[in-house]
């Protein structure tokens, strides 16, 4: 079946719509960060840079550690942008541009999300990293999709009736990690989270400013969550469509949240960028090593 243009929108270099990226531009492994400036941050520890390329807040780096072909691309925030980089990160590595077809076999990548979060348990503590093993997002992305198969149905049903759910709201979805890729981690001793994709920073992560929310006791519903061992340990804004589209596509993903506050105790680090640069150098480490 031959994709139509409207469907595979290609720029006028064949490269793909908003990643700007031909094929043969992007690695197996591909680390995600939200801020474009991130990326530089992250390529600057490769021994060479091979791709430079930018659309919008796309921008992409291609380049090789210790022998290890790595991309590095930044997704801007939340999950609309998230159904942007990896449906055509996917494309990139499952589509024919020439013939605008699926290639037969598919390639999956290692897709690995670095990014900030707040903890909402007094006991995970800021400067800490959590791995997100299952993340369960407040957004309506992977309701769009025939995604029922990769969800925990029960946990999303438990979590609906302990926090009074509005029906006038998205219904919750939650997706999990992929273990082979986090064994990659394990030695690392992150804390194993289950984390909350919220679609935006403000009223739907319960901080006030001039407008009420719908809700004043959300956050504290959110940490009083159990489910077996489960609770909910942070907030954050592209994990949970990170998760939904890679299992979709047949993709590996993990999410490492650098914890720069914690909204029960009301603390925030006193050098979120340190932080941030400690977790690319031991995520680079562990891919490489």
């Amino acid at each position: 079946m031959q994709l139509k243009p409207s469907e595979l929108i290609l720029n006028a270099d064949q490269s793909i719509y908003h990643l700007n990226l031909l094929p043969e531009d992007l690695a197996d492994t591909v680390i995600t960060v939200g801020d474009p400036d991130r990326v530089a941050l992250v390529s600057r520890y490769f021994d060479s840079i091979e791709i430079k390329k930018g659309k919008r807040e796309f921008i992409s780096h291609t380049g090789k550690l210790n022998g290890k072909r790595i991309t590095v691309i930044s997704t801007g925030i939340g999950t609309d942008n998230i159904d942007i980089v990896l449906n055509e990160l996917d494309a990139l590595a499952n589509i024919n541009f020439k013939t605008r077809s699926i290639n037969p076999k598919a390639k999956s990548l290692d897709i690995i999300r670095i990014g900030t979060s707040g903890a909402i348990q007094p006991n995970i503590p800021v400067n800490s990293v959590i791995i997100s093993e299952y993340a369960i997002g407040f957004d309506s992305l992977l309701r769009f999709y025939d995604a029922e198969h990769v969800m925990h149905t029960e946990i999303e049903s438990d979590f609906i009736k302990h926090t009074q759910w509005s029906e006038k709201k998205s219904v919750p979805y939650i997706v999990s990690y992929h273990k082979e890729l986090a064994s990659k981690f394990e030695h690392l001793n992150f804390i194993k989270g289950f984390t909350a994709t919220n679609v935006g920073f403000y009223g739907p992560q319960g901080r006030i400013l001039r407008l009420k929310t719908q809700d004043d006791h959300l956050n504290e519903k959110l940490a009083s969550f159990i489910y077996k061992d489960l609770k909910i340990t942070n907030l954050e804004m592209e994990t949970s469509g990170i998760y939904g589209l890679a299992k979709l596509l047949g993709h590996k993903a993990i999410s490492l949240n650098s914890i720069i506050a914690n909204r029960s105790t009301g603390e925030f680090s006193e050098n979120p960028s340190e932080l941030m640069e400690n977790l690319i150098q031991t995520t680079l480490t562990a891919l490489t090593k």
